[in-house]
C-alpha cells in the first residue's frame, strides 16, 4: 500500500469518525428534545383533563369522552386514565380499544410519591401527575404516540445518513487530492534519486525554498551525494595514482630484462641488473604494503580496539625511526603524567597508532635539514596531544590540505624517496580513533603536526 493510499484512507477514516460522532450527537440531542416537547404536550393534556374532570365530575363522563374524542386528531393512540387515591379507575378514554393499558400498583405508588412522572407504555410516551381538588386527590395518566416527532426524527436520520455518506465520498476525494499534493515532492525526490548514478553524482535534488521536513530530506540527500561524490573522486584518483605507481617499477623491471636478454652479458652486468630489479621489487613491495594498510583502515569494524599507553607507542616509534637511518634523530619529551592512569591511555589499536605516528615522525626526519624530529606528549582534559616538530621547508597554507591526499608529493620533497601515502594513512588511522591532525608551518617555529586523540577516560 502506497503512502498516498494510506493518507487518503486515514483522512477518510478521521473525517468519517468526526461526521459519525456529529451525526450521533445531533440525533441524540434531537431525540431528547422531541421527548421534552412531547412531554410538555402530554403535561398540558393531563392538566386539562384533570381540570375538566374536577369540574364536571363522574356525572359528565360522556361529555369528557366527546371532548377527548374531538381533539384526538392532535395525538395518535391517545389514552387517558384517571385513578382515585385508592387506585380505582374513575375515567378511561382510548382512541382505539387496543390502546388500553394496565398500570401495576408499583407504578401508581411511584407516581403518587413523585407527583409527576414520565415513562413509556409500549411504543408510546406517557405522563402522569397527581391532581388535588377540594373533594379528593386524583392520578391522571396520559399516553400517546408522537407520530409527528417520530416522523421528524426519521427524516432527520435520513438526512444525517445522506450527509454521512456524502461526507465520506467528499473526504475521500479531498484526501486523495491532498495526499497527492503532499506526496508529490517525495515522488519528485524519488524520480531524481533514481536518475542519479555513479556517472552523474554532480546532480543535486531541488530542495525548494521551505524549511519543512521535505526540505530537510532533500538537503540530507544532497549532503549524502556530496560525500559520495567526494568518495568516488578520491577513489578514482587513488586507483589512477596506484595504477601509475605500480606500473612504474613493473615497466622498469620489464625494460631492464628486455635489454639484458638482447645479448650475453658479463657476470657483473647480470649482477647489476639483478640489484636494480631487486630495488624495484622492494619498491613495489613497500607500495603494496602501504596500499593494503590504507585499505585495512577503511574497514573500521574489523579493527580490534583496546586501551593503549600512548607513551609506550611513542617510545617504539622513536626506536623504529632511528633504526631507519643513522642520520635520523628523535627528541622525545613527556609532559607531567596525570594522577588518573586512564588519562594517559587512548582507546584504539596499538599497531595502527604506531604506524600513523611513525609516518609523521619519519617524515619530519626525512624532510628537515638536520634530520631531527621533536616529539612532545601533552595531557589535556579528556584528550592526549602529540606534537611532532621539524625544521624542514615551510609548507604553504594552500598546500597543507593536499599533503594528506594519497600519492601527493610536495614540490619541496626533492629527491627523497616515497609514495605520498604516509600522511594519508596517518590521517585515516587518527580519524578511526576519533582524533584529528592539525598542521601549521612557519619559518619561526618550523612545521608542527599536532595529533589530538581522546583519552580512554572520556569514554567512561
Amino acid at each position: 500500500m502506497t503512502i498516498r493510499t494510506k493518507i487518503t484512507l486515514l483522512f477518510t477514516v478521521l473525517v468519517t469518525a468526526l461526521l459519525l460522532l456529529t451525526a450521533y450527537t445531533v440525533y441524540y440531542l434531537s431525540s431528547i428534545q422531541r421527548k421534552a416537547v412531547f412531554k410538555q404536550r402530554l403535561s398540558g393534556r393531563a392538566h386539562n383533563a384533570s381540570q375538566l374532570f374536577s369540574i364536571l365530575g363522574d356525572s359528565s363522563q360522556s361529555l369528557l369522552q366527546r371532548i377527548d374524542r374531538s381533539n384526538a386528531r392532535f395525538f395518535s393512540s391517545k389514552s387517558i386514565h384517571i385513578f382515585s387515591e385508592d387506585y380505582k379507575r374513575l375515567y378511561v378514554f382510548n382512541t382505539d380499544a387496543t390502546d388500553d393499558f394496565y398500570l401495576p400498583q408499583a407504578r401508581l405508588n411511584e407516581i403518587r410519591e413523585k407527583k409527576e412522572l414520565s415513562f413509556t407504555i409500549g411504543h408510546r410516551d406517557a405522563f402522569a401527575q397527581v391532581h388535588k381538588d377540594n373533594r379528593q386527590r386524583y392520578i391522571i395518566v396520559v399516553a400517546a404516540f408522537d407520530s409527528d416527532g417520530m416522523l421528524w426524527l426519521n427524516q432527520l436520520q435520513k438526512i444525517l445518513f445522506a450527509s454521512l455518506f456524502g461526507g465520506m465520498a467528499l473526504s475521500m476525494l479531498v484526501g486523495y487530492v491532498f495526499s497527492r499534493q503532499l506526496v508529490k515532492p517525495i515522488s519528485n525526490i524519488i524520480d531524481e534519486v533514481t536518475n542519479i548514478s555513479s556517472h552523474n553524482l554532480s546532480h543535486r535534488i531541488y530542495a525548494g525554498s521551505g524549511q519543512d521536513e521535505l526540505f530537510q530530506l532533500a538537503k540530507t540527500f544532497n549532503d549524502l551525494l556530496n560525500r559520495l561524490q567526494e568518495s568516488f573522486t578520491i577513489q578514482r584518483r587513488f586507483i589512477s595514482n596506484a595504477s601509475h605507481e605500480l606500473s612504474t617499477p613493473l615497466t622498469s623491471i620489464s625494460s631492464q630484462l628486455e635489454v639484458t636478454l638482447q645479448k650475453k652479458r658479463t657476470e657483473q652486468e647480470y649482477h647489476d641488473v639483478l640489484e636494480s630489479i631487486q630495488e624495484d621489487v622492494q619498491q613495489m613491495r613497500q607500495l603494496t604494503k602501504s596500499l593494503l594498510e590504507i585499505a585495512k583502515t577503511g574497514q573500521e569494524g574489523s579493527i580490534e580496539l583496546h586501551e593503549v599507553r600512548i607513551d609506550e607507542v611513542l617510545l617504539k616509534v622513536t626506536s623504529a625511526v632511528q633504526k631507519i637511518s643513522q642520520e635520523y634523530v628523535v627528541h622525545l619529551h613527556f609532559d607531567e603524567f596525570p594522577d588518573d592512569e586512564k588519562s594517559g591511555l587512548v582507546f584504539g589499536n596499538a599497531d595502527l597508532l604506531f604506524s600513523a605516528l611513525k609516518n609523521i615522525v619519519e617524515n619530519g626526519c626525512k624532510y628537515s635539514a638536520d634530520h631531527t624530529s621533536k616529539v612532545n606528549l601533552l595531557f589535556g582534559i579528556n584528550e592526549l596531544v602529540v606534537e611532532v616538530i621539524n625544521q624542514g621547508d615551510v609548507i604553504e597554507e594552500e598546500e597543507i590540505e593536499n599533503i594528506f591526499l594519497p600519492f601527493y608529493r610536495s614540490p619541496n620533497s626533492g629527491m627523497q624517496k616515497g609514495f605520498g601515502l604516509g600522511l594519508a594513512l596517518a590521517r585515516r588511522i587518527i580519524g578511526i580513533h576519533k582524533g584529528n591532525i592539525e598542521v601549521r608551518s612557519s619559518r619561526s617555529e618550523g612545521t608542527v603536526f599536532r595529533v589530538v586523540l581522546p583519552a580512554a577516560s572520556s569514554f567512561t
